[in-house]
């Protein structure tokens, strides 16, 4: 099984590169199941119900999110309703949403993704290492027949991620990083069959400064001045990555893919 995960995608250049490139991937790669991060899918900061919508009907199975997941009050009852967009499970138990979600389609094995948030340089969460445990335990009790488990962990510190890359190794199939927007060169399978990536990218304009107008980030650091970025114009780019599996759930191999349109 081939499975494609997105890096953020950052604002409409976010997706519309993912809109144009993922037809070709998917094809390319042979994919089964396409996951994205969508927490700055909406101009750089959260993510709507139309945008969840529009993303999910371009291809994409399910959506992930992150820190700036309520930055659009909409999508609190939205989040409510859904299966295929879920939020960091290690956030209050009272949030709206889902933590985990399980994909099935005919003629593929069923994929359970886990969407869990750091707390080094990070606003409060709970421990994500036993949030996961949690999940791989109830996933197993729960659906029995699922060997295949891929982590998002929206996360800024790399340390962090690579502790909790090793934690899990041989319990889940694929652990990747996302938030920092910077695609990682260290992607790499652990020794028990995990594959792992500290960041995964971004998915949108890399002329800018993390997807955002360059000129108003280098204001905020020249200036101390903080307030919302525009959404940058230029190149457009899809950053993420492929991993491939056994029957078992174990990564056989993970490429990283970068693409512009």
């Amino acid at each position: 099984m081939n499975i494609l995960f997105i890096g953020d995608i950052v604002g409409k250049p976010g997706r519309h590169a993912a809109a144009g490139l993922l037809p070709a991937l998917k094809e390319k790669y042979g994919i089964s199941y396409t996951i994205a991060n969508g927490e700055n899918a909406a101009g750089g900061y959260g993510i709507t119900p139309d945008i969840a919508r529009a993303l999910l009907n371009m291809g994409i199975d399910l959506i992930t999110t992150g820190n700036h997941v309520w930055e659009h009050k909409d999508i609190i009852p939205y989040m409510s309703e859904s299966t295929t967009v879920i939020r960091p499970l290690n956030i209050s138990p009272l949030a709206p949403g889902s933590g985990v979600a399980v994909l099935r389609k005919n003629g593929v094995q069923p994929l359970a993704v886990v969407n869990l948030i750091g707390r080094v340089f990070m606003t409060p969460a709970e421990c994500p290492f036993h949030a996961a445990l949690t999940a791989l335990s109830e996933l197993k009790h729960d659906h029995p027949d699922v060997l295949h488990t891929l982590v998002d962990f929206h996360a800024e510190a790399t340390s962090e991620k690579q502790a909790l890359g090793w934690y899990l190794d041989g319990k889940i199939t694929a652990l990747f990083g996302t938030h920092t927007h910077v695609q990682t060169s260290d992607e790499f399978i652990l020794p028990q069959g995990t594959a792992y990536i500290t960041d995964a990218g971004m998915t949108g304009v890399v002329d800018g400064v993390l997807g955002m107008d360059r000129e108003q980030i280098l204001q905020r650091f020249t200036t101390s001045i903080q307030k919302h970025a525009d959404v940058a114009k230029g190149k457009e780019e899809l950053q993420g990555v492929v991993v491939s599996t056994d029957d078992a759930g174990r990564a056989l191999s993970v490429l990283r893919v970068k693409e512009q349109i």
